[in-house]
């Protein structure tokens, strides 16, 4: 019911003292001796004298801590050292990464120190500490490092060239790498503007101003002038080799907020003005910017691009996410119209990576078999979609059952795993980042203590992984139990990675609802992954995710005495976010697909977007406009094809059906339907 978050962003607003109940002391202790039970409120103090910036009260709870052997002082000694580090000597880091060699906390500080260290030009000592660097998650020291090696001497301008391009944030390590390679001439002047269209692509601006500003300063000027107002910029815009490139920016600036008014503009003079490769980048950010807008010209505007581009001579390597709107607006084109083609083309053009995505894999495979029916090379072509099929069909994802459904196979759930030896326990519940993270998210640091957890996970195989669910599971940690279960391709426990909690408050609320228990629990997965006490970014609570004027709207539409208080009570919140799915249910016709939509994303907007043709509900949800809404939904779906099966007969799995579920094809709301709803929140 969130309409502006995914599950993960979420904070803890109540301590989970549940989670401590019972939990064994050595699992909390890091092999250290029992600390007072004022411990935990030494680390919540001390996390406030951060936030408060009290630097004298900081360093000193971390002395105490660190005295008194607190299970979390490392925690406090992070935060002491980080909000001062800009002063911070090397010795004084190497004496942290000693006394808390092989901890989350000591590779995070890592992580801020080498960028410490690239800010202060300090690469001897970056090329020095990176390689320790374990997580290496982070593209601005990646920039750095790289920055150190061609210091150094070696080659780095591929990887160089592939970091720059990546990197989406005008960040110093990147923009300084790319700039210094430029002024060593292994970068190029068509670099640096294939970099500022990505960035205007990708609606960074000041990353875009950065690669301009590689060329001269006024092209840099310019970039900001056509950012701010592009149309005007236009008006007045010079002919020329770098006004060419600043053309085709203020082009593609313009198509984000207006593609008609770009598209109209490039039929009236723009396309043949600029070079033709140059025209194509102009298309294809206008087929992309009409493509989220679910405009039917989307498709049109692609095929150009393609066209001139083949007219240029040059392979355009476009950003992925312009190529996949490419293939989602093809898939919304239409059965008359020559989608598929270009579908297999946009896919072929994405990096081996994304091309090896669920999502791609299955609407290639798809494509593949729908261009067979008139080629001469049809077996040919149905074997290659078959292969594809075949290589997602086993996964427990939206893709992966409509992959097995359209192989004609049941969706069978695998076998359980060996049961969990005591012994696998109770290594799990030694592993003392296991336990600091249980503590963490106990005393109300959620996010510290999911980073904890997550660290610690790293290297486990199949059987240490599903020990460390179990532990989760067992204090009720249920989004570590879940996502951790999630993490096994071989070992695969289905009841661990969908389980059940709060089954009381489910079947009741369904019940006085007559919502499918299955659905409420599809939906309860996806919103808080079963955390009762945590709250969202937008202000979302609970289980169900409910927002204050959503709880309000809902009660008094079901007679339910109510007060602001009660969100966060479980009973409360599941039927209030239960008696929500029933009025969008109502409001959509039955839809699930049009009701998890609307959860997530609000009612207005599904309405919108219903708009046009009628589409195959998986074409209509992979053209949501949203890519947080977009995974939602997915996810939604196929976590309640699994719950209906698991609440039920396990073996009913098999003649269960996820198209049948998606329902009949979306399109514009029936002439003989009832009007939309329009209070609903």
């Amino acid at each position: 019911m969130n309409k502006d978050k995914s599950y993960g962003s979420v904070m803890v607003v109540r301590s989970a003292r549940w989670v401590l109940k019972g939990l064994a002391a050595a699992v909390l202790l890091n092999a250290m001796p029992a600390c007072a039970q004022t411990g935990n409120d030494a680390v919540l103090e001390a996390r406030e004298a951060l936030r408060k910036k009290d630097r004298a009260r900081l360093a000193a709870l971390r002395d105490s801590a660190i005295a008194e052997r607190n299970p979390l002082a490392m925690w406090i000694d992070y935060w002491e050292i980080g909000q001062r580090l800009q002063f911070v000597q090397a010795d004084e880091i190497a004496a942290f990464y000693q006394r808390w060699r092989g901890t989350y906390v000591e590779d995070r500080l890592r992580n801020d120190w080498l960028l410490e260290l690239g800010r202060r030009r300090d690469f001897r000592t970056l090329a020095a500490d990176f390689p320790s660097f374990r997580m290496n998650d982070d593209r601005e020291v990646s920039c750095y490092a790289l920055l150190a090696d061609h210091l150094a001497g070696k080659d780095v301008r591929s990887a160089a060239r592939s970091a720059w391009f990546a990197q989406r944030e005008a960040d110093d390590g990147c923009a300084l790498l790319a700039a210094t390679l430029y002024d060593a001439k292994q970068l190029t002047e068509a670099d640096a503007w294939r970099k500022a269209r990505l960035a205007i692509d990708g609606n960074k601006p000041r990353a875009a101003r950065q690669a301009a500003l590689m060329v001269n300063t006024r092209s840099a000027s310019d970039v900001d002038e056509l950012a701010d107002n592009p149309a005007r910029y236009l008006t007045r815009a010079l002919g020329g080799r770098q006004a060419n490139q600043l053309n085709t920016l203020a082009l593609m600036r313009l198509a984000s907020t207006d593609p008609e008014l770009a598209a109209n503009l490039l039929n009236g003079k723009w396309e043949a003005a600029l070079p033709p490769e140059l025209a194509a980048w102009a298309w294809a950010a206008v087929g992309k910017q009409a493509a989220l807008k679910l405009l039917p010209e989307a498709s049109g505007y692609f095929t150009r691009a393609a066209l001139l581009s083949a007219k240029s001579g040059v392979t355009i390597d476009w950003a992925d996410e312009t190529l996949a709107w490419k293939a989602r607006a093809a898939l919304r084109a239409g059965e008359n119209a020559p989608r598929w083609q270009q579908v297999v083309q946009a896919i072929d053009a994405m990096n081996p990576v994304e091309q090896r995505d669920a999502t791609w894999v299955y609407w290639k495979a798809r494509a593949l078999r729908a261009l067979a029916k008139d080629s001469t090379e049809g077996d040919g072509l149905r074997a290659q979609a078959t292969e594809l099929f075949e290589g997602i069909a086993s996964q427990f994802s939206f893709y992966g059952m409509l992959a097995a459904e359209e192989l004609g196979r049941p969706i069978t759930l695998p076998v359980a795993p060996q049961p969990l030896t005591q012994d696998e326990r109770d290594a799990a519940a030694r592993q003392p980042g296991l336990g600091r993270a249980l503590t963490l998210v106990a005393i109300g640091l959620r996010s510290e203590g999911v980073r904890e957890w997550n660290f610690t996970l790293r290297g486990m195989d199949e059987r240490e992984l599903l020990a460390s669910a179990q532990l989760a599971c067992d204090r009720h940690v249920w989004d570590r139990c879940v996502n951790t279960s999630d993490r096994t391709r071989s070992e695969i426990d289905i009841a661990q990675r969908y389980p059940t909690p709060f089954r009381a408050e489910v079947m009741a609320a369904s019940k006085t609802t007559a919502v499918d228990p299955a659905l409420i629990y599809g939906v309860m997965r996806q919103e808080s992954r079963f955390q009762p006490d945590i709250r969202s970014s937008a202000n979302a609570y609970g289980l169900m995710q409910v927002i204050q004027p959503t709880a309000k709207n809902v009660a008094r539409r079901i007679g339910m005495a109510y007060d602001p208080a009660q969100i966060m009570d479980v009973p409360t919140n599941v039927q209030l976010g239960s008696s929500y799915l029933r009025l969008l249910l109502d409001d959509f016709g039955g839809s699930q697909v049009l009701s998890a939509t609307a959860y997530n994303a609000g009612p207005g907007r599904p309405r919108r977007w219903r708009e046009g043709p009628k589409l195959e509900p998986a074409i209509w949800i992979e053209n949501i406009p949203f890519n947080e809404t977009r995974d939602y939904v997915k996810k939604v779906m196929s976590n309640t094809l699994l719950y209906a099966t698991l609440l039920n007969d396990p073996t009913a799995l098999q003649t269960a059906s996820l198209k049948a579920r998606l329902g009949k094809p979306v399109g514009p709301r029936e002439v003989t339907a009832p009007p939309p709803d329009t209070n609903l929140p």
